[in-house]
């Protein structure tokens, strides 16, 4: 059974890069999904050529004494959408969606998912993590991730750097040498 190509998880790919706040009349939203459609949705919203942001990353799993790699959502059942109120009724439109949530801090939640698109695209292996405790804050000071901010985790004997979205009370948490690290003041 051939396995399929991950398919786009950002539409317009510059959406991260550029300067998405400053565009009139468009606002971040969250869409909390049904059961299983942020793929489908990802797809429909490309099709409408509504801006969204599906952070998705490689699963690697035994199913029958066969490795098989696949492409999941980071964050189960949620799409980040950055549109008009037009588009957001367009998204509903779908009926994939089972509630559309308001962002009120859009500037914090565009700089975390940058953060998370950064790390994604490094390739490393993440971790999912939720219900997220305080920490201390640090900066990664050089090395694929540096620039990017979260809070050190330790676990199991080894440090963790872990990058958040705020908003969902959700993150990922990479790997990564005590040295590589400053305390953010």
């Amino acid at each position: 059974m051939p396995i399929l190509a991950q398919e786009s998880c950002l539409f317009p790919e510059t959406l991260l890069t550029g300067l998405p706040s400053e565009m009139p009349g468009c606002q971040w939203w969250v869409l909390y999904t049904k059961a299983r459609q942020e793929k489908a949705i990802a797809r429909d919203l490309s099709a409408y050529e509504v801006p969204f942001y599906l952070p998705i990353v490689r699963k690697t799993a035994m199913c029958r004494d066969r490795k098989v790699t696949s492409h999941v959502p980071l964050f189960p059942g949620y799409v980040f959408l950055f549109g008009s109120e037009d588009q957001r009724v367009q998204a509903l439109t779908t009926n994939r969606i089972s509630r559309v949530l308001p962002v009120y801090d859009p500037e914090r939640l565009e700089r975390d998912l940058q953060q998370i698109w950064q790390l994604i695209a490094t390739k490393v292996p993440l971790t999912v993590e939720a219900r997220l405790e305080p920490g201390e804050r640090v900066r990664v000071r050089y090395g694929p991730f540096e620039g990017l901010e979260g809070v050190v985790l330790r676990r199991q004997g080894e440090t963790r750097l872990l990058v958040t979205v705020d908003f969902l009370q959700r993150g990922a948490s990479v790997e990564i040498d005590d040295f590589m690290l400053e305390p953010i003041d």
